[in-house]
């Protein structure tokens, strides 16, 4: 049943996704636009952070954590499924055109939000990736404007003893049934909550951070006041939350995690797989189909990566290859700082060339920060957003440079820095597109500009298109070991083999993001997917269009739409070409 529900949320998609038109403003669209405006600030107040997920800048503003308890979620549930049968009672046919494009977008935000409620997700707070104790821990602003952002933000976390309670409680629930992340995915991080507390001052945590640096503006007897409380309320009320989520984590919850590796060992597991499978990626597509592509990817694109060898002038074998790229120390960083300016070269470089490629530029800037040292050993080799790009600098031989120029595409312009601020800055759309995040668009599109790197000539040497290929081949390989573990019956170390033999990635980044896979069931099989999406749409519209097509008015085309499902941005891309391939900005000019 929950299938069927999950399936419909989609329907009719792409026959409702057409260009934005002025058109008047019908009965329906006012009903329409009533519930979603009423639900968008309902659901601030039950989390604050809604929205902001990719934003780096830390939120300033908000006082406090979100709320995730049990009666929270069941408000939540009951809320939703209200909404969903009022959306249901609007004929999308009696909708203007923006409005049947927004109308399909919205009612697939408000059935996955519906559906990981059934499945209790929140029962399960914490992956080998994310956790909640790790996301508060890096929340802190890069600065304060006012003394009133600075003691909000003091409020902020004088709430996190009941978050963390609250956090507490979902996991004793998602232990006491089995819904936990698989045992071997956690080893060691208990050391991200010590990281956090122990053997510290309040004045040397990440919590004190931006009160070092007060505004001028703000009177120095203020500023002391501001950095006392902040001292007293880390000590008071951060640390100790953060030394009763140890306790109970070391003793209670790790000992008793699932040692299976399967999503489908999980309560309701086929439901709750294929569920995070069109969550992902947004497609009716079956574990083993997409295990089956990602197969002819691997393939296809190791051919690629021989040719790629050769040009390099190395005579051995792949893995020989591979064993070089790993071991050889001139593709490495020796200091920190290196690899950090490297990654800005890269960007930079980058900004030279966008005019070549998008019409339409966004306002927001991003700075490039080093990863917390609290977080960098189980943490990705970068991630990027609204403000900022985080590069790890945490064990330099596994951080390749020959790399880097693709991960840095990725995760700041033209990839995650660039698309999430765009979608922001599009004031003519409701909140719910402009600050939601769909993984299949959004790390479709990043991956999509890694190899966009080739074409606007960003890799520079052959080992750099390796690098690119590597990290193609990396989302390609996702598609198998993700469906090889949660649908198969893949073990770690069979996942971790797969990953080794088809990529450059280093041995830690590798079993890294194997973990990550493991417990984070279909998130990875977004990128690839995604990526395939906007390929096959610019395919058809260069064979459609022929000297009429413009590559920056098909960029400027996907990104205008926001973050959507893969069905919509497949048919805006179909309409465009109708329409000519237009600049679908030219109406503002």
């Amino acid at each position: 049943m929950r299938r069927v529900f999950l399936a419909l949320a989609l329907a009719g998609l792409a026959a409702c996704a057409t260009r934005p038109a002025e058109s008047p403003e019908t009965a329906a669209d006012q009903r329409f636009r009533a519930i979603y405006e009423a639900e968008w600030d309902w659901r601030k107040t039950i989390d604050p952070t809604d929205g902001q997920e990719d934003d780096t800048s830390g939120a300033p503003g908000l006082t406090t954590w979100p709320r995730v308890d049990p009666a929270t979620q069941a408000t939540r549930l009951t809320y939703w499924q209200d909404v969903m049968q009022r959306l249901d009672a609007i004929d999308p046919a009696t909708l203007s055109q923006e409005q049947r494009i927004n109308y399909g977008i919205y009612r697939e935000q408000i059935a996955i939000n519906i559906l990981r409620i059934q499945f209790r997700e929140h029962e399960k707070p914490l992956n080998a990736d994310t956790t909640f104790w790790t996301s508060v821990a890096s929340s802190a602003p890069r600065a304060f404007l006012n003394a009133a952002q600075a003691r909000a933000y003091i409020a902020r976390l004088a709430d996190t003893p009941r978050y963390f309670d609250d956090e507490i409680a979902n996991m004793k629930l998602g232990l006491a049934r089995g819904f936990t992340p698989p045992r071997v995915t956690l080893e060691g991080r208990d050391r991200s909550i010590t990281a956090a507390y122990g053997e510290k001052t309040p004045e040397q945590s990440a919590f004190y951070e931006p009160f070092r640096s007060l505004p001028q503006s703000i009177p120095g007897e203020t500023r002391a006041e501001l950095q006392a409380e902040a001292s007293k309320v880390i000590a008071e009320k951060v640390f100790p939350a953060y030394a009763k989520v140890h306790a109970y984590y070391t003793t209670e919850y790790f000992p008793r995690t699932t040692t299976k590796l399967a999503a489908t060992s999980l309560p309701d597991g086929e439901a709750y797989y294929s569920a995070q499978i069109r969550e992902f990626t947004t497609l009716d597509l079956a574990a083993d189909e997409i295990h089956q592509i990602g197969m002819r990817e691997v393939a296809r694109i190791r051919a690629r990566m021989e040719e790629q060898k050769t040009l390099a002038g190395f005579t051995g074998t792949l893995p020989e290859f591979l064993a070089f790229l790993r071991t050889d120390a001139q593709f490495y960083a020796k200091t920190p700082q290196e690899l950090l300016n490297r990654a800005a070269w890269i960007a930079k470089s980058f900004d030279g060339k966008a005019h070549l490629y998008f019409g339409r530029l966004p306002r927001a800037r991003f700075a490039i920060r080093p990863v917390p040292d609290d977080i960098a050993p189980f943490y990705t080799a970068g991630r990027g957003g609204s403000g900022g790009y985080l590069l790890n600098t945490y064990n330099l031989p596994s951080r390749a440079l020959y790399s880097l120029p693709a991960l840095t595409l990725h995760e700041s312009a033209p990839g995650h820095s660039f698309q999430i601020p765009l979608a922001e800055e599009q004031t003519g759309q409701p909140d719910f597109r402009r600050r939601s995040y769909i993984s299949a668009y959004g790390e479709g599109w990043a991956l999509y500009t890694e190899l966009l790197g080739e074409e606007m000539g960003i890799y520079e040497t052959p080992y750099e298109v390796f690098g690119m290929l590597s990290y193609q081949m990396w989302r390609a390989a996702r598609l198998v070991v993700d469906t090889g573990v949660h649908a198969k019956g893949w073990t770690r170390e069979e996942a971790i083999k797969f990953m080794l033999d088809n990529t450059a990635l280093a041995s830690h980044e590798v079993t890294t993001e194997v973990d990550r896979y493991i417990s984070w069931p279909g998130q990875a099989l977004s990128y690839y997917l995604g990526e395939m999406a906007i390929v096959e749409a610019r395919a058809k519209a260069e064979a459609a269009l022929g000297p009429k097509f413009d590559i920056r008015h098909f960029h400027d085309t996907v990104l205008q739409l926001g973050s959507v499902p893969l069905p919509v941005l497949t048919a805006r891309i179909d309409e465009w070409i109708a329409d000519g391939g237009p600049d679908p900005y030219a109406d503002e000019d």
